[in-house]
């Protein structure tokens, strides 16, 4: 699993996690043992990665900690 700091979260359901690299989405149906309301901005994400066709997308995205 790759770890991440969210970066954005929005009141619609979705976010984006920065690996260091890059900037990856991720939707609330992708949280694994998390709520959407449990995730704040700096927090640091475990997540899985996958090519989607609008660019990667972060799915099983759990806390590190």
């Amino acid at each position: 699993m790759a770890t991440g700091t969210i970066k954005k979260i929005t009141e619609k359901g979705f976010g984006f996690i920065n690996d260091g690299q890059q900037d990856i989405f991720f939707h609330l149906s992708s949280l694994d043992g998390i709520t959407f309301d449990q995730l704040v901005e700096g927090q640091t994400v475990e997540f899985e990665s996958e090519k989607s066709d609008r660019g990667l997308r972060a799915v099983r995205v759990t806390t590190s900690e």
